[in-house]
């Protein structure tokens, strides 16, 4: 307790250690901080050093929490979260907002968008903020109350303890390329051809990646040297207009584009990444009246999404 009242540890330690926790990767955290990677990296340093233990283990493939970490790491939290609400309550410098939703890229592409029209056009007078970023950070924001609700793709069990989750649809990973693409007129394709090829993939700590994963090693162990890890939907779709790449993405955030024509799927069988698709919500929170309605628009959206592809 002596370290924490010396002064020592600062908000600065505790949002760059959950941000790095939460996204496993002390680049990603330093991008969303919107502070350097070294200063990442130094003030991690600094906080393991002022507690006197590893907090992190540094591997491969990004960052894992020790046992101390994962410790620390609900206090830190918490800390943050009451230490935020004491500032809103004494100052009143808090922005209300009404609803805030955490959005994976399978329903920022489709459902939500369809979800806020309805919002919007009921006449409710209310601000909405829509968040994106990857699951774990968007979890961790819904377990601090910084998002009312969060929309996508299921977590592993363990990661939404203490939550609740409302499946709404299911949906698969999909393989998509360019309209122009080589492996689009190949008449014997197998799914190491795509080793040839740039290819996205989720990185660590993307809810679909062991899903992925799994597949990929069905199909047996093919090398893929040109792999580029991304969450982000935009950068993706330019990336494929502008390369012969190819995108390994939740169906439901490329639906619209394949529709259009704009991307075409690769005839790969991906029945096994059948997954849930829903709502996260704290599972004793009350929410709000427009935030209750935002969830009834949600599920309006998808039944309607649907209806229209059953008549597709």
């Amino acid at each position: 307790m002596a370290k924490l009242l010396d002064g020592r540890v600062k908000p600065r330690h505790l949002t760059c250690f959950i941000a790095a926790a939460r996204l496993n990767s002390v680049v990603r955290a330093a991008e969303l901080l919107n502070i350097s990677q070294p200063a990442a990296s130094k003030t991690l340093a600094e906080l393991e050093t002022i507690l006197g233990a590893p907090l992190f283990e540094r591997r491969h493939r990004g960052l894992v929490l020790t046992a101390k970490g994962e410790l620390f790491l609900r206090y830190a939290e918490a800390s943050i979260t009451a230490l935020r609400q004491g500032l809103d309550a004494v100052t009143g410098a808090g922005v209300w907002i009404d609803v805030k939703v955490g959005a994976l890229p399978t329903s920022s592409a489709r459902i939500l968008p369809r979800a806020l029209q309805i919002f919007t056009q009921s006449g409710i007078s209310a601000t909405v903020r829509v968040i994106t970023g990857p699951n774990a950070y968007l979890l961790s924001l819904l377990r601090s109350g910084d998002v009312d609700l969060v929309i996508g793709r299921m977590a592993e069990p363990g990661e939404i303890a203490g939550l609740s989750f409302e499946h709404l649809y299911s949906e698969k990973i999909a393989f998509v390329v360019g309209p122009a693409h080589p492996l689009l007129s190949v008449p014997d394709f197998t799914l190491s051809m795509i080793g040839q090829y740039p290819v996205l993939m989720p990185p660590p700590g993307a809810v679909i990646l062991p899903t992925v994963e799994r597949l990929l090693a069905s199909y047996g162990d093919f090398a893929m040297p040109h792999l580029v890890e991304t969450v982000s939907d935009s950068f993706a779709r330019g990336f494929l207009r502008l390369s012969e790449a190819v995108w390994i993405i939740s169906e439901g955030v490329v639906a619209g584009d394949v529709h259009d024509g704009h991307l075409c799927l690769l005839p790969v069988d991906t029945g096994q990444t059948l997954g849930p698709v829903g709502l996260t919500t704290p599972a004793n929170a009350t929410l709000s009246s427009p935030a209750l309605y935002l969830l009834d628009c949600i599920r309006a959206a998808v039944s309607e999404i649907a209806g229209v592809n059953r008549n597709a």
